[in-house]
């Protein structure tokens, strides 16, 4: 199950970028959720995807 708190879910997406995807598209894909809305609702506590990185910041 994702976290629905936007805190929360910044966390859980994190730690998956971190330990085990390359890439927010293929979390994403793996996970069967949008990237548009969980950028969107990451977007609403003040973090966007950074590439380089592979996490939201």
């Amino acid at each position: 199950m994702i976290p629905q708190d936007p805190v929360m879910l910044l966390s859980f997406i994190n730690l998956k970028l971190r330990d085990y995807y390359p890439s927010l598209q293929e979390c994403c894909d793996s996970l069967s959720i949008d990237p548009r809305e969980l950028t969107q609702k990451l977007l609403t506590i003040g973090y966007q995807y950074d590439e380089t990185r592979n996490q939201f910041v």
